[in-house]
């Protein structure tokens, strides 16, 4: 759940940033907004050229953005490592610009580092896993600096939360979000 969009309180633990992109926004956050250590989870746009684009435009490919979620993370309860684990359980990184029935550049997985040290940790873990055969083909996610983040208009924050019982949140989120559950199940908020 995202309470609101504004940043930490200076009472609060330092906390980490992540902008990760592995399809539709919507199925990222209502994942990322269940996990323990997870502060915030945005819906947004990154990797683009143009400056606060719209959904619309966004969806159109011409302003080169990816749909992702910003997450505002605690690292001593939960590792950068242990969040890029979360995000390639819950999408395939070897679809280039998709993920199931969506398609386009903005659909495309990303890693928007924040530092060198996500950057090097995103590369190793890639390596890992394409040197395990964890999926048939390679890995093509995109790891790259963030540049910008902008968030996306409000009605999509909190969207399956908000609005789950619709056919697309059934459909595509429900049975994401119930996998991810179960396989991470040590790892969800309580109460």
């Amino acid at each position: 759940m995202n309470p609101d969009l504004s940043p930490p309180s200076p009472e609060s633990p330092p906390l980490e940033t992540a902008t990760l992109g592995g399809g539709c926004f919507w199925c990222l956050e209502a994942v990322f907004a269940e996990l323990a250590g997870v502060k915030r989870a945005v819906s947004g746009y990154a990797g683009g050229h143009v400056e606060n684009p719209g959904y619309q435009a966004v969806c159109s490919g011409s302003t080169g953005h990816a749909e992702v979620v910003q997450i505002n993370f605690d690292p001593a309860s939960l590792s950068f490592r242990e969040l890029l684990d979360v995000f390639f359980a819950i999408h395939d990184p070897t679809t280039p610009n998709r993920q199931g029935h969506d398609v386009g550049t903005q659909y495309r997985s990303a890693i928007f580092y924040h530092s060198p040290a996500q950057k090097a940790a995103a590369e190793e873990r890639i390596a890992e896993l394409n040197a395990a055969r964890t999926w048939p083909g390679e890995i093509v996610t995109e790891v790259a600096p963030l540049k910008a983040f902008y968030p996306a208009e409000n009605y999509h924050q909190d969207y399956f939360r908000l609005h789950g019982s619709q056919p697309y949140c059934q459909a595509v989120i429900a049975p994401k979000l119930a996998k991810f559950r179960a396989r991470f199940a040590a790892r969800l908020k309580r109460g």
